[in-house]
């Protein structure tokens, strides 16, 4: 299982499918307060629609809360400042993958605390960065690929 965590998200469109993306996926979602929404927000649960008995959501009050139950797994922090490509990550069953908050991404200090575990997805120069559920798409799909999408269907209905 892959785990997708959430620092301070700030728009509920995008958490609410990045949650779809978690259960269509098997993935955990973590979320770190403060959020910029209430986890009941309709919008929330309009995006995942009826996925949400698929969801395993866990909730953090801080970046240090989290840090200390998980600050010893495999953790990857995605940002448009990481020194490398996510492609060049060898993800393993039970990374976690951390995104920032929409207007600003990971704190920087946090992000140099952690300077070898950093990713980036590539752009073109003008491009100031990707939204955020399609960052994590992109990402946690490229980490299944790696894992050759253990526990997923392969197949469509087509013959």
């Amino acid at each position: 299982m892959l785990n997708i965590v959430l620092v301070c998200p700030e728009i509920h469109q995008n958490t609410g499918n990045i949650a779809r993306t978690c259960a269509a996926t098997g993935s955990r979602l973590h979320l770190v307060r403060p959020l910029g929404f209430e986890i009941t927000d309709k919008a929330l649960r309009r995006a995942g629609l009826d996925y949400w008995y698929l969801l395993d959501v866990k909730i953090y009050d801080s970046l240090e809360d989290f840090m200390a139950c998980h600050g010893q797994d495999r953790l990857w922090m995605l940002s448009t400042k990481a020194p490398r490509s996510y492609t060049e990550a060898e993800f393993r069953d039970g990374d976690y993958l951390l995104f920032g908050p929409e207007s600003k991404g990971l704190p920087e200090p946090f992000l140099e605390a952690h300077r070898d575990r950093c990713l980036k997805i590539p752009m073109v120069p003008d491009a100031r960065s990707l939204n955020l559920s399609n960052a994590a798409a992109v990402t946690v799909y490229e980490a299944l690929r790696q894992l050759d999408f253990p526990g997923m269907r392969m197949f469509g209905k087509m013959k």
